[in-house]
């Protein structure tokens, strides 16, 4: 879990991979074609469907508003990407501006980034992710008793795969 950039789904896939596991990645479930999110009972659904009948599994994303704690409640290990806003920031430009310009493709949907989604909607990845980076904190500490592993460095995230 973490903000937007702050590299779940890279961490999620070297993390499954080291661990020989399943990546199952939320935004890939959330997001279809023309930006259309899924409903709450249609991403249930989508991410029960994924989990089924795996033995072992990482999951990246959030989505606690639509999901609530469906996959944390399943998890043993939850790993809360707590990295400076900065770090974020910086990695969402590099991030942005190549697929932008590669023209990339997101999820097989056909979706793909734009300047004006980019920086001007209000749902855009620039403004929900200064909206949204206070809010991660809260809900992480919502999750509490459960096994969270808040990692606030690039150094510490390469630690604790490292130690996988």
């Amino acid at each position: 879990m973490g903000g937007s950039c702050s590299g779940k789904t890279t961490l999620a896939g070297r993390a499954a991979q080291r661990l020989g596991v399943a990546h199952v990645e939320l935004d890939a479930l959330h997001h279809g074609p023309n930006w259309v999110e899924a409903t709450a009972e249609e991403l249930r659904a989508k991410v029960e469907a994924a989990l089924g009948g795996l033995e072992g599994w990482v999951v990246d994303g959030n989505y606690l508003g639509k999901l609530g704690t469906t996959v944390v409640d399943q998890a043993d290990t939850i790993v809360f990407l707590d990295l400076p806003l900065a770090t974020m920031l910086g990695r969402m430009w590099r991030r942005t501006t190549t697929r932008i310009n590669d023209g990339a493709e997101l999820w097989g949907t056909g979706n793909r980034e734009t300047w004006p989604n980019f920086l001007f909607r209000w749902n855009g990845l620039l403004l929900w992710t200064l909206r949204t980076h206070r809010r991660r904190r809260r809900e992480m500490a919502g999750l509490a008793p459960r096994s969270v592993v808040r990692l606030r460095t690039s150094a510490e995230v390469e630690r604790w795969l490292a130690g996988l």
